[in-house]
């Protein structure tokens, strides 16, 4: 038992980092993926084209990869750029380039979730906004954004669960600088030490676990508060149907 918590207490400083990742990435990427969205949708041939090569190339390579190139491209760009404005050790640092990519990669998986979402908003609400008098952006403020947020909400929370998961590659791709070690480089180096992969794993995989639960918990709230207009659905229930 004693060991099971110097092994929790281990983890609790490496988990924050996984923790801020997913924190400084999601929100902008929100925000990214709104944009990315409605250009897709949009008439403008060059934008729609330049949006859907946006998110083909984001969701069509692997992050690990993306992790190199935008890690590579800096570095390259340090002599001429970064060091004279004397700013290489932000644009370098890990916890500078992780959310940077993070929010790039997201931005294109939520930009998707939200485009079909958009898609899907019924047709005959529009042109009722547009039958009552509404500009272009009551329509979307009153009709199709409350609309594409709700029929969106369970898969971007799923998006979101899988964006915390992707930290675990961060520190992977990416240069460990001084005690910034997230959950997989602990478990890693603990391993290394005692050759115990079952119990240094299993406890990183229990703190993704709890995290992911408390992301499912939240955002489970606000699908709630979006879907409170309406009736309440009955539970799930398992006890043998003679009792029911």
């Amino acid at each position: 038992m004693e060991r099971i918590l110097a092994e929790l207490a281990l983890f609790m400083p490496a988990v924050l980092f996984n923790i801020y990742f997913a924190a400084a990435s999601i929100p902008v990427g929100f925000g990214l993926a709104i944009l990315l969205a409605l250009g897709k949708a949009s008439r403008n041939p060059l934008l729609s084209r330049f949006c859907r090569g946006y998110i083909y190339a984001f969701r069509g390579s692997p992050l690990f990869i993306q992790f190199f190139m935008f890690y590579s491209l800096a570095l390259s760009l340090n002599i001429s750029l970064w060091k004279p404005w004397g700013i290489s050790w932000f644009v370098l640092h890990p916890l500078f380039i992780g959310p940077l990519v993070l929010t790039l990669n997201t931005g294109a998986y939520t930009a998707e979730i939200l485009y079909g979402a958009l898609r899907a908003v019924p047709r005959g609400a529009i042109e009722a906004a547009r039958a009552f008098g509404m500009s272009p952006w009551q329509q979307f403020r009153s009709v199709v954004w409350p609309t594409l947020i709700r029929l969106a909400w369970p898969a971007y929370t799923n998006e979101v669960v899988f964006l915390f998961h992707a930290t675990a590659i961060v520190y992977f791709a990416l240069p460990v600088i001084g005690q910034q070690k997230d959950l997989m480089i602990t478990a890693k180096e603990l391993f290394e030490r005692d050759y115990n992969a079952f119990l240094h794993f299993s406890v990183a995989a229990l703190f993704f676990l709890a995290v992911s639960l408390v992301v499912f918990f939240s955002f489970g709230l606000v699908y709630r508060r979006l879907m409170r207009h309406l009736p309440a659905q009955p539970g799930l229930r398992f006890a043998p149907k003679w009792m029911r």
